[in-house]
């Protein structure tokens, strides 16, 4: 079949598909024959090559079963790219399984936005598709989109179905915690475990609670980034398979229209977004996610700001860990569109989404409500305000969070004497020792878990009940560390402690028997000890950085920024205006 365009380009010659971006060898004519010659020795026609290119960012591996339908999905997606006169080119990039990657996933979501951006860059493409699920590569993949600044669109893998134990209704992976709990106190025995444990996961797919994958696809559909009706589908239906047909057939609309990231990820985007956070009960992994998107367009996420919004955004949507349902729940209650409509007083309605129209377009467009019992109206909210608060005071100068929602009410006003671990080595020694000393009403501290002390800083925020007190039947208490907790995780829990205890933070400063004042009223988490001596300890700790002799931890620990910069590496974060640095 004869080229409808010539072989050689010049300057009048587009530069779209395979025209674009093409390898050095000094002669661009040259570049472009060689190119089409090895790629037309897999059988494509120059018909074909004269198509819009769509890039297929491809992360199944067998080390991550929540994206264990990627096959499936990247078909429906080639179908859509297909139909709508596209051609689809899959790649693969680094896939992060969440429990599979030591120390912790956290610690390569910055590799993996790099292998994205990099490969969105170097190889010829009009959009993208970025196909991701499990915690981190969603985050990973909009950042790298960000930063790239092609036309982008999402797709999330989805989450798995449930499971039944006994007859409850289980899913991973609130009840994962919440069973291993029950072992740990010995309330269950290991043949009931060894049960729960293959019963909790029923299907390939993200934790079907309100976790940070299901908050991150909440927060992908609310900045624009989803076709509608892209967060909730489970993983194995044929909702999703149809979600991504329709996402590989927007991919062609966006590249023939020149819809680049950009016009999508603006402020009025970040504010839905954390509206959606707020609303859902979401996971407190999704500000640090979200800070860091923003940081790659030049933008910052303010968690004052956010603590503003929760006074009058409450919790709506009745899922685990802050309610009692599970994401298909969700799905079959009319998943975004149903939240969305609830919210949209409360939403800039302006903001630009893939489709091409606002977010109050699409609002408008997704039909009417009917009856339903797993997203609440604003008159009878599960929470009567934003699943997440934020904290300020003198162990946490530059801030601190709570996931108010997922807490013990008795436990929002506290002041308790410190428990203190100086690491995770010193809590695992020392957590299930009989004879440590800890009282119920104490406040476990954990420190070196921030993104240097971790490294990576990770979701070992939720410090397990010591042993003694589990026995005696202790469900929660106070715990705060520099690090995270997992979305899919509960109890009155102060997360993101800032500056974080290896740089030198007040952290750092505490010691055991030391008193713990928390108010969330008041948003404080105070250590009561005078400025004197506060300042006698600030000056007595090490503020020297870790380091490492070489490698990716050794770019880690000299780049890393703190939570409210999103934990990215500093030198990735954008410009004002300038997405594409």
């Amino acid at each position: 079949m004869a080229s409808k365009k010539p072989l050689v380009p010049d300057a009048t010659s587009d530069t779209q598909g395979f025209r674009s971006g093409l390898t050095n060898y000094g002669d661009a004519g040259f570049s472009l024959f060689l190119r089409k010659a090895f790629i037309k020795g897999a059988g494509y026609t120059d018909d074909a090559l004269d198509r819009p290119v769509i890039g297929i960012a491809n992360t199944g591996s067998s080390y991550n079963p929540c994206h264990g339908n990627m096959p499936q999905l990247i078909e429906a997606v080639k179908r859509g790219i297909m139909l709508a006169g596209g051609l689809p080119m899959d790649f693969p990039t680094i896939s992060i399984g969440e429990s599979f990657a030591q120390p912790t996933s956290m610690y390569l979501r910055n590799l993996m936005s790099m292998d994205t951006e990099e490969m969105i860059r170097a190889q010829p493409m009009d959009a993208i598709v970025l196909i991701g699920g499990c915690d981190k590569t969603v985050p990973a993949q909009l950042m790298g989109a960000a930063s790239a600044g092609l036309p982008s669109i999402q797709l999330i893998t989805g989450a798995m179905l449930t499971g039944s134990h006994r007859g409850e209704v289980v899913g991973a992976c609130t009840d994962c915690r919440r069973y291993w709990g029950q072992f740990r106190a010995e309330e269950i025995d290991a043949t009931e475990i060894d049960e729960v444990n293959n019963r909790l996961v029923a299907s390939v797919g993200t934790c079907s609670v309100m976790g940070t994958a299901s908050t991150m696809a909440c927060i992908a559909e609310a900045l624009g980034m989803t076709v509608p009706g892209g967060a909730s589908p489970p993983a194995v239906t044929a909702d999703r398979m149809r979600v991504a047909e329709a996402t590989g057939a927007q991919a062609v609309e966006m590249a023939k229209t020149g819809l680049t990231i950009d016009k999508i990820l603006t402020p009025a985007a970040f504010r839905n977004a954390m509206r959606v956070l707020l609303a859902i009960g979401g996971s407190t992994n999704g500000i640090v996610h979200l800070a860091a998107i923003a940081g790659r367009m030049g933008m910052t996420v303010d968690l004052a700001d956010l603590d503003e919004m929760g006074r009058n955004t409450p919790v709506l949507v009745d899922l685990k860990p802050s309610g009692a349902h599970y994401m298909e729940h969700f799905h079959a209650a009319g998943g975004m569109a149903t939240l969305l409509r609830e919210l949209k007083p409360l939403l800039a309605l302006d903001a630009l989404t893939v489709t091409g129209r606002t977010l109050g377009e699409e609002i408008d467009l997704a039909g009417p409500s009917f009856q339903q019992d797993v997203i609440r109206p604003m008159d009878k909210p599960i929470y009567p305000q934003g699943g997440i608060a934020h904290l300020t005071g003198n162990l946490a100068p530059g801030g601190a969070i709570i996931k108010q929602s997922a807490a013990s009410p008795a436990l929002m006003e506290h002041e308790g004497r410190a428990v203190v671990f100086e690491n995770l080595a010193d809590m695992a020694n020392r957590i299930d020792d009989l004879n440590l000393d800890v009282q119920a009403d104490d406040v476990l501290v954990l420190k070196s878990i921030g993104p240097l002390g971790g490294p990576g800083m990770p979701e070992a925020g939720y410090l397990p009940i010591p042993k003694k007190l589990a026995l005696k039947g202790v469900k929660d208490m106070v715990r705060i560390s520099d690090g995270r907790m997992s979305g899919t995780a509960f109890g009155t829990i102060v997360l993101h402690v800032m500056p974080e205890s290896a740089l030198g933070g007040p952290l750092a400063c505490v010691q055991n028997g030391d008193r713990i004042r928390l108010s969330v009223a008041r948003r404080e988490i105070t250590l009561l000890i005078d400025d004197a001596e506060m300042a006698r300890r600030m000056a007595a700790v090490a503020t020297l950085r870790p380091s490492a002799p070489r490698g990716y931890r050794k770019l880690f620990l000299q780049s890393v920024t703190q939570a409210d910069q999103g934990v990215d590496f500093d030198f990735l974060q954008g410009k004002p205006n300038d997405p594409t640095p």
